[in-house]
C-alpha cells in the first residue's frame, strides 16, 4: 500500500460513533450556512425492507434529532407495493419516468441516482440502498457526519462487514474478485477503501453534480474514481457503520455486475470502447447448456449541472 493511502487511512477513516446524531445537529446550527442533507433511496421491487429504512430514518434522523431535512425514494418501476410502502412510511416518493421526461429513462440504478439530483435540493446528498436489512441510521448519520463537521471533505463511504448467510465477512463477492484488484492496480490511491462499491454514502451536490454518471452497476465505482481525479484523495473518507445485510444477488447477476464494472473501470483507462460490450453466460436447460448473451452498459449520463433544466432550477 502506498505511503500515501496508509497516511489517508488514519486521517480519513472513522467510526460512526465518533460524530453522534446530536453533536452533528448542534455543528448543523452552529453553521452560518446552515447546510442541508437530503437522503435518496433508489428502489425497485423493495417493498419487504424499504418501509423499516424509511421510517428508521424519519424516527432518529428527522423527529428525534433534526438532521435530515428530505427523505426521498425514487421508484425506477417496480410491479409491487414498494411505492406504497415507501409512502406510508413517510417517504416522498418520485416515480423515475417522471424526472427530465424529455431524456427518455435507462435501466439502472445509476440512472436513477443521477435523476434523484433533479428532484432533491440537498447541499449534502446521502444515497442508501433499499434492501437493507436490520438497517440502522448510522448508515445515514455516519457518512454525512464528516461533511458537516469538515468543509475539506467532500464525500464519504460507508465501511461495514458483509456477511453471506450465516458466514461472516464473505459477502462482496464482486468487490473481492473485480473491484479491489482493478482499484489496486489502476488506481491504488483508492486502495484504502473497504467497501469501494457499497450503495451507502453521502456527497457535496456541488461535487455531485460535476461528475458522470455510469447507468448501471458501474456507478459507485465510477463515481469514487472520478471523485478522485476531480477532487483528491484528501477530500474522500469512510466510516465504519459496523454491518450490513441485503439480499444477495445469485451467481449470474453477480457476472453480469462484474462485467459492468469492468467496462466502467476500462472506459476511465481509456477512454475508448469495448470490442465487444456484452457478457454471455449459460443455463442448464433440457437439452444441455443454454447461453444466454446479456449487454454491458455502456450509457453514462453526463455531470448534471450540464442539463440545462438543472441549471434553470439552480439559477432560480
Amino acid at each position: 500500500m502506498l505511503e500515501e493511502v496508509e497516511r489517508w487511512l488514519t486521517r480519513r477513516s472513522w467510526s460512526s460513533g465518533d460524530r453522534p446524531p446530536h453533536q452533528l445537529t448542534d455543528a448543523r446550527a452552529a453553521d452560518p450556512r446552515g447546510t442541508s442533507v437530503s437522503v435518496v433511496l433508489p428502489a425497485l421491487n423493495e417493498e419487504a425492507t424499504v418501509g423499516a429504512i424509511v421510517a428508521t430514518i424519519r424516527r432518529e434522523l428527522m423527529e428525534k434529532v433534526r438532521l435530515i431535512d428530505e427523505l426521498v425514494v425514487i421508484d425506477s418501476g417496480s410491479t409491487d407495493a414498494t411505492a406504497a410502502v415507501a409512502r406510508a412510511a413517510g417517504a416522498r416518493v418520485v416515480h423515475r419516468d417522471a424526472i427530465l421526461p424529455r431524456i427518455p429513462a435507462l435501466p439502472g440504478k445509476g440512472e436513477v441516482l443521477w435523476r434523484s439530483l433533479l428532484v432533491t435540493s440537498g447541499e449534502i446528498v446521502c444515497f442508501v440502498d433499499a434492501d437493507l436489512k436490520d438497517f440502522s441510521a448510522d448508515f445515514v448519520s455516519g457518512t454525512v457526519g464528516p461533511l458537516l463537521t469538515d468543509p475539506a471533505v467532500q464525500f464519504v463511504k460507508a465501511m461495514y462487514d458483509r456477511p453471506l448467510g450465516d458466514s461472516a465477512g464473505q459477502g462482496g463477492r464482486v468487490t473481492e474478485l473485480v473491484a479491489r484488484p482493478l482499484l489496486n492496480l489502476h488506481w491504488p490511491q483508492l486502495a484504502g477503501f473497504v467497501q469501494p462499491l457499497g450503495g451507502e454514502y453521502a456527497v457535496r451536490r456541488s461535487l455531485l453534480e460535476r461528475l458522470p454518471f455510469p447507468v448501471g452497476y458501474g456507478v459507485e465505482l465510477g463515481l469514487l474514481v472520478d471523485a478522485l481525479h476531480t477532487v483528491g484523495l484528501d477530500a474522500l473518507g469512510q466510516v465504519d457503520v459496523g454491518v450490513r445485510r441485503h439480499r444477495h444477488q445469485d451467481g449470474q447477476a453477480l457476472g453480469r455486475m462484474a462485467a459492468a464494472i469492468y467496462r466502467t473501470a476500462q472506459l476511465r483507462l481509456s477512454r475508448g470502447h469495448l470490442v465487444r460490450p456484452a457478457l454471455t453466460q449459460f443455463e442448464r436447460g433440457e437439452d444441455g447448456f443454454v447461453p444466454r448473451t446479456h449487454a454491458v452498459d455502456t450509457e453514462e449520463r453526463p455531470p448534471m449541472r450540464e442539463i440545462a433544466e438543472y441549471a434553470r432550477r439552480h439559477a432560480a
